[in-house]
């Protein structure tokens, strides 16, 4: 199995380096024959091609069984026809990754802020208020004079059934239940559209329960009740920040893993940014893009059929909590002392054990 790595920015190349020191002891232990083809992407390649995206990347992403993706700063590029390509979202919309998998759960032995849960967010990831991913061609977000911005917001019948079926596909392997995430009172047409197709998926699945909150109130249970949640199927951008803040609840957006996923290839991505300010510190903590390469396993072994991926996975994530529960192999950012590199050694010993 080919996994194609591109670093990032900031603290992108530190985690993903502690990443793969955990996928190859994972390789080690479970016979998963992985290989590895990096790329250049992000600042690094803007300054040696012109592009944060060079020419064969998407390609050879393409051509990969699975993609391991580090934090990007995007918020730090230049515009795009100065070479300042959103990776995240050429990614997704090119390689046709549509569903932006993020769970929640509190781990053993750390402090949360809400009590006990455990939820998974299903993202649409391709269209929504993302004005780089909702036209065929230009950009959906304009100004028609100086003192005017505008954003044109795209849901379409097919991208809202693909989530909503992903959703009840995994609420019928845990807890049985979708809370659909909408504002339709008051976006009738775009809102109302994605209600009505997760609807009808809804139909062939009645032995999961579907529930539809409003996105304010949502907000508000998530902090007052996450536990009665299961499944969250949610557009791009209710979903965006509702993960967040499920993430932030359950001890922070350091422990969140994230996977964008299609129907032929997934994308390990750290749900998090790119830290610049701790970048080339052994500060980081890479549990998240650990976590997201241990999803990214999970889908391999479903996809194709690989037992001994599945057994990774859940090695990974078994000996990540092992290892968060002790204060003395946490990072220095949950109260631990260990730095990036360490932790991930720390993982990657007990993974072989």
């Amino acid at each position: 199995m080919k996994i194609f790595v591109m670093p990032g920015d900031g603290i992108g190349e530190e985690i993903t380096r502690a990443t793969l020191m955990v996928l190859e002891a994972a390789d080690r232990r479970f016979g998963l024959g992985l290989a590895f083809e990096e790329a250049e992407i992000g600042l690094k390649a803007l300054a040696r091609h012109g592009t944060t995206l060079p020419e064969g990347v998407l390609e050879r992403a393409r051509a990969s069984d699975g993609i391991l993706l580090g934090p990007i700063s995007h918020l730090d590029y230049p515009a795009v026809q100065e070479g300042g390509v959103n990776i995240s979202g050429v990614v997704r919309v090119q390689l046709d990754l549509y569903a932006n998998v993020r769970p929640a759960r509190t781990r053993p032995g750390l402090p949360n802020k809400a009590g006990d849960f455990d939820m998974v967010i299903m993202r649409e990831a391709t269209e929504g208020f993302y004005p780089d991913r909702n036209m065929y061609a230009g950009n959906g977000e304009f100004m028609p004079d100086p003192d005017t911005a505008l954003s044109l917001r795209k849901v379409t019948r097919r991208a809202s059934e693909r989530i909503a079926r992903r959703s009840f596909e995994l609420a019928a392997e845990r807890r049985g239940k979708v809370t659909a995430i909408h504002k339709a009172n008051t976006f009738r047409l775009t809102d109302g559209l994605f209600l009505e197709a997760v609807r009808a998926v809804a139909a062939d699945f009645p032995s999961v329960k579907l529930e539809e909150v409003i996105v304010d109130a949502m907000a508000a249970l998530l902090v007052r009740e996450p536990q009665r949640f299961d499944v969250v199927c949610a557009t791009n951008f209710h979903g965006d920040i509702l993960s967040d803040l499920a993430s932030e609840l359950s001890g922070g957006l350091g422990l969140a893993g994230s996977v964008n996923a299609g129907d032929d290839l997934c994308c390990a991505q750290a749900q998090h940014g790119s830290a610049p300010d701790i970048a080339g510190q052994d500060r980081a903590n890479p549990t998240s893009l650990i976590l997201s390469a241990a999803m990214l396993l999970d889908w391999l072994a479903r996809r194709h059929g690989l037992p001994a991926f599945g057994e990774a996975a859940a090695a990974i994530d078994r000996v990540v909590d092992q290892a968060l529960a002790r204060p003395e192999t946490r990072t220095a950012d949950l109260g631990g002392a260990l730095g990036t590199r360490a932790f991930a050694s720390a993982v990657a010993e007990a993974l072989t054990a």
